[in-house]
């Protein structure tokens, strides 16, 4: 089945009383937004057993990345992914140090995390995260020895982390680039704006009462209010602006905002020259952050936070405007890339990873992110 027609009977069985289009009746939330993970990728699923059938392979997609573990689809390291940048690309990458925590508790791993910091010239404040991991868990900001003390007493042993300066950029923003192996010029197929979820004080409310108000809050405050436990009932200033969580991420109640009008020639060139620089880098999703809107389409003032790999998705799918239809043409365009760039690749010789070993990773991956600490 093509993706034309695997299309076609989404809409057909899924969307009968759609007319199609790219969005909807403005919405805090979109309809599939929350829906469990098992029911919106099972199409994503139906669609990669349909190109694993068409190429002869599962792990295809491993292959558009080959420098990196598993290509990206789960396992990854952030740190080794950072580390392949050349002289272009390294002005552009936040600073960052990887570390890997003693095989004992032992009280040593602060002294090892002061090494990290020293030869990245870090200073705090800084965000650490998981070296392998996915959608924020266990990332969190820390603002002196006493916050990454506590949090290196609590994350596994002997496991890498990231230790990385702290971005106060003001925007956040996820940008898709393809480049398909022989093609001189990549191209940008997506980006994502983020907004997390904030608040401004107005001297009489707590912040519960303000995301009451606030109707996009309201509608995730489900997902904000366990994490912000009692500190829902502060009241802030009048004109304070409160951000109520750090990581970037829909389910944590930051809004996406689909902006691939916002590309220009001049974004796509930087884009373009840092990710050749990353050796055999094709198919990513870049996490940044920016100054202003008017810089970033022109290509400056912006620090790239990591790059995602095949397993990474078009965000701007989680616009609340976004439909069902457009999400699932979305994905689809976008796996179906990376099994024509993993073909291609694997044209020249190079073998896929086996499916054994990709199930080992994911697992791996999994037991890791269930002893991770708490993220911001």
């Amino acid at each position: 089945m093509s993706e034309t027609s695997l299309a076609a009977t989404l809409r057909h069985w899924i969307l009968p009383a759609t007319t199609g289009g790219t969005r909807r009746t403005r919405s805090p939330v979109s309809f599939f937004e929350f829906w469990p993970g098992w029911l919106f990728y099972a199409p994503v699923v139906v669609f990669w057993v349909l190109n694993a059938i068409r190429y002869r392979s599962v792990t295809l997609p491993a292959l558009a990345n080959p420098r990196i573990n598993g290509g990206g689809i789960c396992g990854e390291s952030k740190n080794d992914i950072l580390a392949l940048a050349g002289s272009i690309a390294k002005p552009w990458i936040a600073d960052f140090a990887g570390m890997t925590t003693n095989g004992h508790n032992d009280g040593n791993d602060l002294a090892l995390a002061h090494a990290a910091m020293a030869s990245a010239n870090l200073k705090y404040p800084i965000v650490v995260k998981p070296d392998i991991g996915c959608n924020g868990v266990g990332v969190r900001v820390v603002q002196h020895d006493g916050e990454l003390a506590s949090y290196l007493a609590a994350f596994p042993r002997a496991t890498s982390l990231q230790l990385q300066t702290l971005v106060t950029m003001p925007g956040e923003a996820g940008i898709f680039y393809i480049r398909h192996p022989g093609e001189t010029s990549g191209r940008i197929t997506s980006v994502t704006l983020k907004f997390p979820p904030t608040v401004v004080g107005d001297g009489v409310n707590s912040i519960n009462g303000l995301i009451a108000a606030d109707q996009r809050l309201a509608a995730v405050s489900k997902l904000l209010l366990p994490k912000l436990g009692p500190k829902a009932e502060h009241v802030p200033a009048l004109g304070e602006r409160v951000q109520l969580v750090f990581v970037g991420n829909h389910c944590r109640g930051s809004t996406f905002k689909s902006a691939i009008d916002i590309v220009t020639p001049a974004l796509t060139a930087r884009i373009d020259a840092i990710v050749k620089d990353m050796p055999d880098l094709y198919f990513s999703r870049i996490d940044l952050r920016y100054d202003t809107l008017e810089d970033l389409r022109a290509g400056k003032n912006f620090k790239i936070i990591e790059f995602n790999g095949s397993g990474s998705e078009a965000t701007d799918i989680w616009d609340p405007e976004m439909t069902l239809m457009a999400a699932y043409k979305t994905q689809f365009f976008h796996y179906g890339q990376s099994f024509k760039i993993g073909n291609a690749i694997r044209a020249q010789g190079l073998k896929t990873i086996g499916l054994p070993k990709l199930f080992n990773l994911w697992r791996y991956q999994k037991r890791l992110m269930a002893a991770y600490p708490a993220n911001d």
